[in-house]
């Protein structure tokens, strides 16, 4: 038995066959995610969401041979997408993300951004029930701005997450979504698990026609595979199912870095405090602080230190090999860094200070860069714990998992020991674990979770 997992991330779109009986991941494909539509205005970010879907069917037809008794197919997705969208699943507007600052954009009225006049028709209850998530580049605040400008679909078309679009796409099928979906959009009481009613009146978006809620592991539409019916189930958000595929116990602290990265811990119960509560598998929670430089931020001075070597016409190979090497055998540096060189965590303006002439190096620069990082880690679990309520540190994402000194300082900040993620892959194991349950394979997520902790402790092994 074998489903397909796709994962339509920032970077990339990915899919591979997740072997049931085996708890493999096999035949793993990638397609580069499509790049922004040129000539946007400034602070939007558009892309078109039929080249979405023509990778999204590249990476599908590639795994296809391969996946035998095929029982379904699992789906997350980067969080915070929206495509307004037809009953049939055909687009009616541009994918936006999470990198969209639009509502960043001056207010008519004179009195600040969209982004202040929105949060001001809300009260501290509503955003404390939003689960503390209120900040630009979600949906809600594109809603907003359409609103504001009379500019609301009308209720024959739904805004979907990009993994509900892609699904309704695929399938010909009306958009629904799950909670951890639903939740990325900024309208969701996190406690009831329902459209916040209040905020949508507070906003003016009651014209809004938000999609169906549905529970985890429901069938949201049927591919048509070579004469069969294929079920596809409920996407997700990568940001839990990253967590689930690092199969993240109730005691550690994950933190997952890759392009962006966050902090977070497993709870029973909705918690709220200076971070955000999004609902988790099984009734849980994850409190979480979210949007902290990494990958992103790097590649900025990445491209920085490139400049002069493209402007010469010559493309560097792999400058990540020279600049850990570098890194590595620096010293800790006076220099400090600050990685904020766009909306995040910990502010919109990035800086290097105490620069002086020894340490103007790659080696030094990147040093500082991921020394702030670990430092960056640490505040924000504290904010999260302030009694240090963890064990172990589990690192999951590319980027962590590939940079042994990275890791190394921030076990260091935090004096505890760690592990990694069973795989690199870790939001295709996480859809393992649910395709697990939504199949019928285990007889819920948290037995599935269960049983792929004990497998891989006992060494299993993903090609």
């Amino acid at each position: 038995m074998a489903l397909i997992g796709i994962d339509l991330g920032t970077s990339y779109i990915k899919a591979g066959v997740l072997e049931l009986d085996t708890l493999q991941i096999t035949h793993v494909q990638r397609q580069s995610f499509p790049g922004a539509l040129p000539g946007s205005a400034p602070l939007r970010q558009e892309y078109d969401p039929n080249q979405v879907m023509d990778a999204v069917r590249a990476v599908l037809a590639a795994v296809l041979p391969f996946a035998g008794d095929l029982q379904g197919i699992v789906m997350c997705t980067q969080m915070h997408g929206v495509v307004m969208t037809t009953d049939d699943g055909e687009p009616r507007s541009a994918l936006t993300t999470w990198q969209d600052q639009r509502v960043l954009e001056p207010h008519p009225s004179g009195a600040g951004s969209y982004f202040d006049q929105m949060k001001a028709r809300l009260s501290v209850d509503d955003i404390r029930a939003l689960g503390n998530e209120l900040r630009p580049g979600l949906p809600v605040g594109l809603f907003f701005w359409l609103a504001e400008q009379g500019r609301l679909p009308d209720e024959t078309i739904t805004p979907a997450s990009l993994a509900d679009f892609v699904v309704a796409n695929l399938c010909g099928a009306r958009p629904q979504t799950d909670v951890t979906n639903a939740m990325a959009h900024g309208l969701l009481d996190v406690e009831t698990l329902r459209w916040h009613e209040g905020a949508i009146d507070a906003l003016g978006l009651r014209k809004l026609r938000l999609p169906e809620i549905v529970p985890h592991g429901a069938v949201t539409g049927w591919l048509e595979i070579d004469g069969r019916r294929v079920p596809c189930y409920t996407p997700v958000g990568d940001y839990q199912c990253a967590i689930l595929g690092a199969l993240l116990q109730q005691d550690e602290l994950s933190l997952n870095i890759s392009t962006g990265s966050q902090v977070s811990l497993l709870r029973d119960a909705a918690q709220f405090g200076a971070y955000q509560t999004r609902p988790f598998f099984g009734g849980r929670y994850a409190i979480t602080v979210t949007h902290i430089p990494a990958g992103r931020a790097l590649n900025v001075l990445v491209r920085l230190l490139s400049e002069l070597a493209t402007a010469q016409g010559i493309t560097l190979d792999d400058p990540w090999a020279y600049i850990t090497e570098a890194a590595q055998a620096a010293p800790t540096p006076k220099m400090r860094a600050s990685l904020s060189f766009f909306s995040s965590a910990i502010g919109a303006e990035g800086e290097f200070t105490h620069l002086v002439e020894d340490e103007m190096t790659v080696g030094h620069l990147f040093r500082a860069a991921f020394e702030s990082m670990a430092d960056n880690y640490y505040a924000f679990a504290r904010q999260l714990s302030p009694e240090q309520s963890w064990r172990r540190l589990v690192f999951s994402g590319g980027l962590v998992q590939k940079i042994e000194l990275l890791r190394q300082l921030i076990c260091d900040r935090f004096q505890r020991d760690h592990r990694l993620a069973p795989t690199q892959e870790d939001t295709l194991l996480g859809l393992m674990v649910l395709g697990s349950a939504f199949s019928g394979h285990t007889t819920s997520i948290d037995h599935a979770a269960t049983y792929v902790s004990h497998v891989y402790a006992l060494g299993a092994t993903v090609t």
